[in-house]
């Protein structure tokens, strides 16, 4: 019964979506992706204060995987207006990738407001294809509350095993599905039609850890958590880090 309900609400939301898929048909969609960068930069204020404690976690023994010179050079994946500049390291070296060229003007203010690292350059790529960047040029790769809305996931992980040297590491932290039994999970399936658009392409019922339990890195510290005070749609998370 529960699972007819699922599907028959998931059906009412996909129908309340139609107008969004009009919008894309007839070209307004490119609207959205330039708004969707100002909306994304003032959430990001909010989910740092609730995820300050979980993302210091997350990145504070980054500084052991610069190279044997001292130097880390560090590449973000999807960037966004550059949320997680404030929890890297003083003197590392940043190279931004994002698809959406719309986010470079907030990414310049979040620049302006960390001095404390050095910036390379802004890429507008996407993590499937990072062909300007390097085989083993970087020793640590980040992307955060981005696998969820990429094309390929497998295609941006072996990118990002690609441009990390060997013994570099790969820092995730995403929301993901949760358990198919739960009311969280009920209301994922339901509203992922309208949250993808809203979201530009965010995926809520994505188990995003098998994806990188397989990508072929040689050592994995992966952990499942409840974010503190987010909506419960993306209350399931996974946070960690993978050696190459």
């Amino acid at each position: 019964m529960k699972v007819c309900l699922m599907k028959l609400c998931r059906l009412l939301c996909s129908a309340l979506s139609l107008p969004l898929h009009a919008m894309q048909v007839i070209g307004l969609r490119g609207m959205y992706k330039r708004l969707f960068p100002l909306l994304a930069y003032n959430v990001t204020f909010s989910y740092n204060d609730k995820m300050h404690r979980v993302k210091r976690e997350l990145f504070r023994n980054m500084a052991k995987f610069a190279d044997t010179d001292g130097t880390l050079r560090l590449l973000e994946i999807g960037c966004g207006s550059g949320a997680n500049f404030k929890f890297y390291p003083h003197g590392c070296t940043v190279i931004c990738t994002d698809p959406n060229p719309h986010f470079e003007k907030y990414l310049r203010m979040s620049m302006d407001a960390n001095q404390h690292l050095t910036y390379d350059k802004f890429m507008c790529v996407s993590g499937e294809d990072m062909r300007g960047v390097r085989d083993g040029s970087a020793d640590v790769v980040v992307c955060t509350l981005v696998l969820c809305s990429v094309s390929n996931v497998q295609q941006v992980l072996q990118e990002a095993r690609r441009v990390l040297r060997t013994g570099g590491a790969f820092y995730f932290l995403e929301h993901v599905v949760s358990d198919s039994s739960s009311w969280t999970y009920f209301l994922q399936y339901v509203f992922e039609p309208l949250w993808c658009f809203l979201g530009d392409g965010c995926m809520i019922t994505r188990a995003t850890w098998k994806d990188i339990e397989v990508a072929g890195f040689s050592e994995l510290n992966l952990r499942h958590i409840d974010a503190p005070d987010v909506s419960l749609m993306i209350r399931p998370h996974i946070m960690g880090y993978c050696i190459k």
